[in-house]
């Protein structure tokens, strides 16, 4: 920092940008005379970051504030690549954080009707992201490059752009695959957008930007496998970032990134030989029983897989299989269908083979826990210190099978793919849509619910009673809840789950930091 940088007054802020809905517009507010700085300037909502609170809350009451907007009527929707700038007509340094949260359009969502600004602002209206300009457009400074931090296909040619928000769309919308699955289908999209950054002189910055946007914008909480398969492949694209690049480079580029396609293909087979392999040295050595119990909560291909291959392998002829539900998908009903199957496949009738499989409510967890060797958890991301983000009612799970049977083993599939650098969100919550856990209340016409169903939303002069119903998909179980990591590289502890974690961070610093 410069002796005159060091005389500048440093803010943190935010800039949150509000997307209708229908057609991608922008809406910019006018800034009154009665604010301190940049007066009668375009601009989004903003504000500065309190010492206690992190940037998206910040963001979310400098909305609720400024335009009275609520969950109710608005939903994140992108997180843009902070960055700063100094002004020194102002005697300022910004740390700008950009967000754009879309305006709803149902479940009670007012639509732009709710925008109602305040003090800070004269007036506000639609634009054209493609319209907003530097220069002669009357907006706070850096106005273009905080949009396009968080609409940056705007910046990028129309094939790119348009892939690159496709794959956020799918991205987004899919509830139903796992993370190694999202990952796969992220990489995919990613292949999309490269395909059309062909003479591109900035493709490398480009390409990174791309990635960034893809793991953060995506599915957030899904978010470390994303990274990290992006950093294996941008790792090996590296090489060719400074070089001319004629159509055999471009399709070395594509190469490299179905390379890791096709190796992400194996990923599962290998973590089911680890799986075998620990079956084989705990418990087949240490148990004289005939009869293997297993209790999962997880919607997990690999956990499926694993567990009839791993019981094919044992010299035991029962596998007793507790799965729970998995409200309000109700994922769990679908693996156990897809056990049963494989089962039968595996083992057709006569067979000295066995399988008990019972489908257990959310809700008596803690019966489904009961003398149950394993529990099996899937994790959707890890911690750098070894807590995992699973399907909620995972730690319902690992708390009262540790409760009821004191020796139970909790197991941990995941790919070392899933394991967060340090010092990243870990602790936030993805709340859905509370329509697909009301819909199983209003189907059987529960009695009540309709009083609950006026009654959301959020609390207003007249009424002082508000009611939520919350959709939260994932949670976090402790590090020390869990006896072992079974990945592709065998069965870890949590300090190994900690060096690959200062692994992810050298490489996320070194491709995606300065951007």
């Amino acid at each position: 920092m410069t002796a005159h940088q060091s005389e500048l007054q440093h803010r943190s802020v935010v800039s949150s940008f509000i997307v209708s809905h229908d057609t991608l517009r922008v809406a910019l507010f006018r800034r009154s005379d009665k604010v301190r700085t940049y007066r009668h300037q375009l601009a989004p909502i903003s504000g500065s970051i309190q010492p206690d609170e992190s940037p998206v809350t910040a963001a979310w009451r400098e909305l609720q504030e400024e335009t009275t907007l609520t969950p109710r009527d608005i939903e994140l929707w992108r997180q843009g690549k902070p960055y700063t700038f100094s002004d020194p007509s102002i005697g300022r340094q910004w740390t700008i954080y950009p967000f754009a949260f879309r305006l709803k359009e149902s479940n009670g969502a007012r639509g732009e009707k709710a925008i109602k600004i305040d003090w800070e602002h004269d007036g506000w209206e639609w634009f054209d992201p493609k319209d907003v300009k530097d220069e002669n457009f009357g907006g706070v400074p850096r106005l273009v490059d905080s949009l396009h931090r968080v609409l940056f296909e705007a910046q990028m040619n129309d094939e790119s752009g348009q892939a690159l928000r496709s794959s956020l769309q799918q991205l987004r919308n899919d509830h139903q695959s796992g993370s190694h699955e999202l990952t796969t289908i992220a990489l995919s999209g990613f292949r999309d957008v490269l395909v059309h950054l062909r003479g591109d002189p900035n493709w490398w910055h480009t390409a990174r930007m791309a990635a960034w946007h893809i793991c953060k914008n995506g599915r957030e909480s899904m978010g470390a496998a994303t990274l990290n398969a992006f950093l294996g492949v941008l790792g090996d694209m590296e090489e060719m970032a400074d070089r001319s690049l004629d159509e055999s480079a471009w399709n070395h580029i594509l190469r490299v990134v179905d390379l890791h396609l096709e190796n992400r293909r194996t990923m599962p087979a290998r973590i089911k030989e680890s799986f075998t392999a620990y079956l084989n040295n705990v418990f087949i050595k240490t148990q004289a029983q005939s009869t293997l119990t297993i209790l999962t909560v997880s919607a997990s291909s690999t956990i499926r897989d694993s567990i009839i291959d791993a019981f094919a392998s044992l010299p035991i002829s029962n596998l007793d299989l507790r799965i729970l539900e998995s409200r309000p998908l109700f994922e769990g009903t679908s693996m156990a269908s897809s056990l049963v199957s494989e089962f039968r496949t595996k083992f057709p009738s006569p067979s000295d083979r066995h399988l008990k499989l019972t489908v257990y409510t959310d809700a008596s967890v803690a019966l489904a826990a009961d003398g149950v060797d394993f529990v099996l958890l899937g994790a959707d991301r890890i911690s750098s210190t070894g807590w995992i983000n699973n399907k909620t009612g995972s730690l319902p799970a690992v708390l009262g099978a540790k409760y009821v049977s004191p020796k139970v083993k909790v197991l941990v599939f995941s790919q070392l793919e899933k394991v967060a650098e340090p010092g990243s969100e870990e602790n936030r919550v993805e709340n859905n849509d509370p329509v697909e856990v009301m819909t199983s209340w209003l189907d059987r016409d529960v009695k009540g619910v309709k009083i609950l169903e006026e009654n959301m939303g959020t609390r207003s002069e007249s009424s002082n009673c508000v009611v939520e119903v919350k959709n939260i998909y994932f949670e976090w179980v402790p590090a020390e809840m869990v006896d072992a990591y079974i990945c592709e590289e065998g069965t870890l502890d949590w300090n190994a789950i900690r060096k690959k974690a200062d692994q992810v961070k050298d490489k996320a610093d070194k491709y995606l930091g300065s951007l």
